[in-house]
């Protein structure tokens, strides 16, 4: 019997697809294994095309085998998750919106993404390792542990020239395959807004077959999976003319300079095999095991379909590879980093926690769609994410959620670095709002919130505060922040009734009395019941409809009071915020 120790975790689709990979592992290794000890190291893998922003759709490419391989890291076994950088990957066009990026670029249009040059400013020597930096440095931080592979350096160091030989041999085979979809309709359009995950995804996107840089080359010298990049120009606009087995000796043409050369395939590093032939090539290389793919490759002729077939020419077998949905985005009023308006993972990571956004992925099933939000949405988010984690410490916690979080939370090699005291990102996010990051303040009204246990340095509620701070900065509006009062409003305060000069008399009276977070809440909950008769300890169930009605008013009066609008971060903090003398001074004490 296979070997597959089950963790605690077992109601999830991490462990789930765990036992399947391990399974699966041992099943090639000819025979179950032992022991862990003795058992195979389980290669799971991703794909990155930095042909541009590396976004948050494309996280989902590396979380999916990321969150796999940790629970069987967990278990005990060796695990190597690859990321090949598709940097070999031709330039396909000018995206718009890059800064640094004008239309000069287009020149480059053809030529191996790490032969073109990186952004004006950039400090990095081409384009693909511009935009493969800042998913570098997010992985790290979302503590991602995996073996970075680069496909310019596979093929132009000659590691893969057995491969190319194999696959220019076998040529009628892999173009026999590719024949049975060559007449397949095009797949249907994406969905509107979603953007291609990858390289390969682009070309099924464009059609099976459609692409010539994805079919290969067919011209009047026969089909050939193989397309040199120009020794003249760079670019991958040429057409093989003539192949010799024997010899290896390709002659091939270039349609963009005019360049025409023989070279010796055995002996030739500046080339590539075609996407539906190359994928395949890797998953039989590298001995693959899990692996997902985007939502396009579930069409007829899709590359993880064709691959399917290829992979069996180079003698592997099709990894265990699971379609994921999309990753949408909830707001984004205007993102900083000026990227086009897609949104990277190194965005995401400036307003929210590295567990947050791993829970983000760790809690829906790959084929599960979600968003991510920029917008206040992510307010709510944070809400969630500490009512789980009050649950989990308490152990009221249903199996998959409590596995999700400890996703989230840390790896295999252990907890991620977290925040010493949480507290709530709207609070956080209202004050930083209200003190336009002075420190001073920020730490007198946080240190305010629980005068039993109060604050002392701004250190413990970081990085949250940090990240709450630039959520405000750059997601919302300048007409959405909140700006305090300088001077009451006298005018409003004289049109004042008896019951609305009454509510303010209760509530100044009760601020030194209850000034925390949890007293003020209560006072100005209260202060409308009072009013009406009741007790401020007044349950909702005790009270009539009304009194929902008399709070919001009496909210609204002390919004405009304080700053100008009819709302504001909540009350409590707002007041917090403001400070007592200040308060009594606008609320016309």
């Amino acid at each position: 019997m296979p070997i597959v120790a089950q963790s605690t975790e077992t109601t999830d689709w991490v462990s789930r697809f765990a036992d399947e990979v391990i399974e699966e592992s041992e099943r090639r290794a000819s025979g179950a294994a032992k022991s862990v000890a003795t058992a195979p190291v389980v290669v799971v893998a991703s794909g990155l095309s930095p042909s541009g922003p590396i976004h948050l759709g494309n996280l989902r490419e590396v979380m999916t085998p990321h969150l796999v391989a940790d629970e069987i890291r967990r278990r005990g076994y060796t695990v190597r998750h690859l990321i090949s950088w598709d940097d070999y990957d031709r330039y396909r066009k000018v995206p718009a919106g890059v800064p640094g990026v004008d239309d000069s670029w287009a020149e480059h249009i053809g030529k191996p993404l790490t032969s073109v040059p990186a952004p004006k400013g950039s400090a990095y020597p081409n384009w693909a390792e511009h935009f493969k930096a800042a998913m570098v440095k997010a992985l790290a931080e979302l503590g991602v542990e995996y073996d970075g592979i680069s496909q310019t350096e596979q093929y132009t160091s000659g590691v893969y020239r057995e491969q190319v030989l194999f696959a220019m041999k076998h040529r009628g085979d892999i173009d026999a395959i590719l024949e049975q979809y060559r007449t397949k309709k095009t797949p249907a359009k994406k969905q509107q807004g979603q953007k291609p995950v990858d390289e390969a995804e682009l070309e099924a996107a464009e059609g099976s077959g459609a692409a010539a840089e994805d079919d290969g080359s067919s011209g009047s010298a026969g089909y050939f999976p193989y397309k040199p990049y120009c020794g003249r120009c760079e670019k991958d606009l040429t057409t093989v003319t003539a192949y010799d087995d024997d010899t290896t000796e390709l002659s091939y043409t270039c349609t963009a300079c005019g360049h025409f050369e023989t070279v010796r395939l055995s002996e030739f590093n500046r080339g590539k095999l075609v996407w539906k032939v190359d994928w395949p090539m890797r998953w039989a290389y590298e001995g693959v095991v899990f692996e997902p793919s985007g939502v396009d490759h579930s069409s007829p002729g899709s590359s993880f379909q064709v691959g399917g077939q290829i992979v069996g020419i180079f003698g592997g077998k099709q990894p265990i590879g699971p379609m994921y949905a999309f990753v949408g985005i909830s707001g984004m009023a205007k993102m900083s980093s000026s990227k086009g308006g897609v949104p990277t993972p190194a965005d995401a990571l400036q307003i929210m926690e590295p567990q947050l956004l791993r829970w983000l992925y760790a809690r829906r099933r790959p084929n599960q769609s979600f968003k991510i939000a920029f917008d206040q949405e992510i307010q709510r988010l944070y809400d969630e994410w500490d009512k789980l984690a009050a649950k989990v410490a308490d152990g009221a916690v249903l199996p998959a959620d409590a596995a999700a979080y400890a996703r989230a939370v840390g790896t295999a090699a252990g907890d991620l670095p977290r925040t010493p005291r949480p507290m709530p990102y709207r609070t956080l996010a209202s004050v930083a709002d209200i003190t336009a990051g002075a420190e001073d303040q920020t730490l007198r009204i946080l240190s305010e919130l629980d005068p039993e246990n109060p604050l002392t340095s701004l250190d413990e509620v970081r990085p949250r505060l940090d990240k709450a701070e630039t959520w405000i900065n750059t997601q919302v509006p300048a007409e959405e922040r909140t700006v305090v009062r300088d001077e009451p409003d006298t005018d409003l305060l004289k049109s004042l009734d008896d019951q609305g000069r009454e509510s303010l008399r209760l509530l100044l009276e009760g601020l030194d009395s209850n000034w925390s977070l949890d007293g003020l809440t209560h006072l100005v909950y209260g202060v409308p019941k009072v009013q009406a008769g009741f007790s401020a300890d007044a349950t909702p169930k005790e009270l009539p409809p009304e009194i929902k009605v008399a709070q919001r008013t009496f909210f609204a009066l002390l919004y405009h009071l304080l700053v100008g609008r009819d709302t504001g971060p909540r009350l409590p903090t707002l007041l917090l915020a403001v400070g007592q003398d200040r308060v009594r001074k606008l609320l016309g004490a």
